[in-house]
């Protein structure tokens, strides 16, 4: 499942050390592999706790983590959606992700010059909606000369519904707000407002980076960023880039913790942000653990068991008959699979069952 999370943000917002430390591999963990598909996407392990734990019960040949895409976009001047610099580029990439993150400086540094001057967050998200919101609106103008005149002289349901959808956001992005703050109560319309593929109705993760001392506590700048994004239904996560960078030149994952405790840290930036977009894009973890390997499945949430025995297997989704399914907490409480089953804990499930995050599964399938 190839998922992507695009990384945004003005020159100099600290969006490349960010990247780089997702890229590194003792950034997160004692163990994590990354792999260059493309010279700015990275393949970047998603940080699991459960996985290492189910290990030391299991003792496998080995542990496979699952995987997000993050990709490094670069390029954005104003003037973006009118194709200055290399804006067609920046937004066509924008475009092809499914979730944004967005890094915003938050810290003051004479050494590091900020393009407009002056560290203000809320102006540089501005910068960057106001480009996004102009091409969203340009997309909605032109779909609304086709459809307005079907809508309103026909008698075509589908057309009134998307007429009325592209008037609800067209209203929103002339007001400044960008499309994710438009709220549908109809399934059909919701359809049809994901069909209009908008940059601005993406999930948004804003990033606030800032110096190591407001690592923990954030700062005034942070402040700003919440409550200008409050209307939004976006998260904001506060982590220093150049804190992340120093702990990933350290050797040892020993070394690392040390450091994250001397800064009055439980876990490193880069690994919430991992969590965070995985998040994000509503993904969620099954779990299959056996003598070879225990391993991290990716699904959608809300999928039924079906459609996760295909992730491993389009066999196991075509002959599905059942899953039987062990729930972490059971696992890890009694210690093996045979002594979940003797507990009486070990559950059988059909077609219909929605699988949650966490699920230590089995498919039983006939091809």
């Amino acid at each position: 499942m190839s998922l992507q999370c695009g990384i945004v943000g003005l020159p100099n917002v600290g969006k490349s050390t960010l990247f780089n430390c997702l890229s590194n591999a003792k950034a997160q963990s004692a163990n994590f592999p990354f792999c260059t598909i493309e010279p700015n996407v990275g393949v970047i392990t998603v940080p699991d706790e459960r996985l290492s734990k189910l290990a030391e019960l299991v003792h496998p040949g080995r542990i496979v983590p699952t995987t997000v895409e993050i990709v490094d976009i670069a390029g954005l001047v104003k003037g973006a959606s009118k194709g200055e610099g290399l804006g067609n580029q920046f937004l066509g990439n924008i475009r092809e992700t499914d979730a944004i993150i967005h890094v915003l400086r938050c810290f003051d540094d004479d050494n590091v010059v900020h393009v407009d001057g002056s560290v203000d967050p809320v102006r540089d998200k501005e910068i960057i909606d106001t480009e996004l919101q102009l091409k969203d609106l340009e997309t909605i103008e032109n779909r609304l000369r086709k459809v307005e005149k079907i809508a309103q002289v026909g008698g075509d349901k589908n057309a009134k519904l998307e007429y009325d959808v592209l008037c609800a956001y067209r209203e929103a992005l002339l007001q400044g707000k960008s499309a994710r703050t438009v709220q549908f109560e109809s399934k059909d319309e919701g359809k049809a407002a994901r069909g209009l593929f908008l940059l601005t109705s993406k999930p948004v993760l804003y990033v606030c980076n800032v110096d190591e001392a407001s690592a923990k506590a954030g700062n005034k700048y942070v402040e700003a960023v919440k409550n200008a994004v409050a209307e939004e239904n976006a998260e904001v996560l506060v982590l220093a880039a150049q804190t992340e960078a120093d702990i990933a030149e350290l050797e040892s994952y020993e070394e690392r913790q040390m450091f994250l405790e001397d800064v009055g840290l439980e876990e490193s930036g880069c690994n919430r942000l991992i969590k965070a977009a995985y998040k994000m894009l509503e993904l969620e973890t099954f779990i299959t653990a056996g003598e070879m390997e225990v391993k991290a499945w990716t699904y959608r949430k809300g999928w039924k068991a079906p459609q996760c025995a295909g992730v491993i297997h389009t066999d196991f989704e075509k002959g599905f008959i059942r899953a039987e399914v062990i729930k972490y907490d059971d696992y890890i409480k009694y210690g093996s699979e045979a002594a979940v089953r003797d507990a009486g804990l070990l559950h059988v499930e059909g077609k219909e069952y929605v699988v949650q995050d966490g699920d230590i599964m089995h498919f039983r399938f006939n091809v």
